[in-house]
């Protein structure tokens, strides 16, 4: 009987697998499956023309830029030629288009970072105007003679269509130029080799008999779309949404919510000198960096169904026969924590490790550590179990010990329940007397494991945030530690050493609760099924050593008891 039901145990487990394997590829939206669809849309969206993409709904409803003051428009005294298809301009690491109409950018990739494994010529898209997501930078000049306002954008010239990084150059410079009654404004784009930070500005030449100012401003149009980049599946979901940096808080998020509400501020404005304000998802952000030591009234709002982020400046004033210019940083690249220290103050915190920072960044730092010791992040996350396992063995010592006490004493709590299972008080008193009798104490099993939990919690999020990690190899199937197994191995070893170590735990009292605990192995595996493969990574290490010491443990206190 028992070999019979062994067997359909084994058949309902291997039938459960294929079940899941085939759920999964039926039902999983992978990336390569997300990256096609976006490269259909973005080829559709940059083949259609620029006027097609002035978003004729600001046009026809309103305007999406910041409104500070209500001039009319100046009219170009001069006729445009107008081109009617997207700039296209490209680095080493960025790939871009800007819309000669208005000077905004409205698709970015990252070459670097492909938008699936094996993709090499197929980078991840952080900015994007299609039927999928709307996810643009915008910049301008608004105020009195504003070229962008009450829903027009300016028409640029420009000298090419086409502008690449050539070899041997560390520069690469695209202008874009209109004269408005006899005012010349050259929008300007300056790229550097081997960065995601682009200068973006203009400069003033004032023919005019008047005085000429207007107000820069940059920001963020974006839809409600799902991050692209969060394909981790079950578990816990990165931030999505608007961040600034603000005098009375380093990391402010402002989330969608918010900016429908209006909980920036109320009147969704702050005066802020220097600072940064970030459009932020899973492993990438778009973050745009003004100069220091001057004010700029940073601005999160709901227009026209698009979520705003954004900032403007002071008028930029130019006298009569005069030039001026003004500049500002526009960052389109990965949640680096040392690229990103190193352009603004607090804006590495955008890697959000939550309120448990102060432990997460240590862990990061021994991760990093680890890696550049072993080349291999997979090993670097084996070795960082095993630092943080032997940080906390004592602790875990005095737990195992606890249990393995527990599990000794077992019979007599049997024996006591027997005797007194009608009288719940005086077996109570009874329990206590033995627990003080054979200095144990029954809630040492659980302390030390508590004390461990926010430890836990943070490397959870540093091997969620850390986009080092993305697509990043292990070995034999394990090709991308950010995603599921493939194969779900990692969670099925999970969820076999959990069942083995709660073999060695003492055997709960109420039998509801044992129940409980036979179940817990298979319920965390269902959960680990679909969780990245590094997070799994690092349980199945931790399960392992913890087996081996507290098995050691229980062995010894055993023998030491049958002395």
């Amino acid at each position: 009987m028992d070999a019979r039901r062994a067997i359909i145990m084994v058949g309902i487990a291997v039938v459960s697998y294929l079940l899941i394997m085939q759920w999964d590829k039926d039902y999983s939206k992978t990336p390569s499956s997300v990256a096609e669809q976006s490269a259909t849309s973005n080829t559709e969206s940059l083949n259609t023309t620029a006027d097609s993409m002035a978003l004729p709904d600001v046009q026809s409803d309103g305007s999406d830029v910041p409104v500070i003051e209500s001039d009319e428009l100046m009219t170009d005294s001069t006729p445009l030629q107008a081109v009617n298809q997207l700039i296209a301009v490209e680095t080493d690491v960025l790939r871009l288009k800007i819309d000669p109409r208005g000077g905004d950018i409205v698709y970015a990739a990252l070459k670097a970072y492909p938008q699936a494994l094996g993709e090499k010529n197929n980078p991840f898209v952080l900015l994007e105007q299609n039927s999928l997501r709307t996810y643009i930078a915008q910049s301008g000049l608004v105020g009195k003679n504003g070229l962008d306002k009450n829903g027009a954008r300016p028409q640029y010239r420009v000298e090419k269509t086409e502008f690449s990084l050539a070899d041997g150059k560390n520069e690469l410079v695209i202008p874009m130029q209109v004269t408005v009654e006899g005012v010349k404004v050259t929008k300007l784009f300056k790229l550097q080799r081997g960065k995601y930070l682009i200068d973006v500005g203009y400069q003033i030449h004032n023919q005019s008999e008047t005085v000429w100012q207007a107000n820069f401003y940059g920001q963020f149009k974006r839809d409600k779309s799902e991050d692209p980049s969060q394909m981790g599946g079950m578990g816990m979901a990165s931030y999505l949404g608007a961040a600034v940096t603000l005098p009375s808080e380093n990391y402010k998020k402002i989330d969608f919510d918010d900016m429908e509400e209006g909980a920036f501020d109320g009147d969704y404005k702050k005066k802020v000198e220097g600072g940064w304000v970030a459009f932020l998802q899973h492993y990438f952000l778009g973050a745009w960096v003004p100069a220091e030591n001057v004010g700029h009234t940073y601005n999160a709002r709901k227009a026209l169904g698009h979520y705003i982020a954004g900032y403007y400046d002071s008028p930029i004033v130019v006298a009569p026969g005069m030039q001026g210019e003004t500049f500002t940083s526009l960052y389109l690249g990965p949640k680096d924590q040392d690229r990103l220290a190193d352009i603004a103050e607090h804006l590495d915190l955008t890697v959000d490790y939550g309120w448990l920072w102060w432990v997460a960044q240590p862990l990061f730092w021994l991760l990093t550590l680890m890696h550049s010791l072993v080349g291999n992040w997979g090993w670097a996350i084996i070795m960082l179990t095993i630092l943080v396992k032997l940080a906390f063995f004592p602790l875990s010592a005095a737990s195992y010990r606890s249990m393995a006490n527990m599990r000794r004493v077992a019979p007599k709590l049997t024996a006591l329940r027997e005797q007194h299972g009608d009288d719940r008080q005086k077996l109570s008193q009874e329990m206590m007397a033995l627990y003080k009798k054979e200095k144990i104490n029954p809630l040492g099993g659980c302390l030390p494991i508590l004390v461990q939990m926010p430890v836990f919690i943070a490397l959870y999020w540093v091997l969620m945030e850390s986009v080092e990690l993305r697509q990043a190899p292990f070995m034999f199937w394990l090709e991308d530690l950010s995603l599921k197994d493939p194969y779900f191995v990692l969670p099925l070893i999970m969820g076999a050493s959990m069942f083995v170590q709660m073999q060695l735990n003492p055997t709960p009292p109420d039998p509801m609760q044992a129940k409980v605990m036979k179940i817990m192995p298979i319920m965390f595996t269902v959960f680990f099924l679909f969780f990245p493969a590094g997070l799994v990574l690092y349980w199945v290490v931790n399960n392992l050593l913890s087996i081996a010491q507290q098995y050691y443990i229980t062995r010894k206190i055993e023998k030491e008891a049958a002395a």
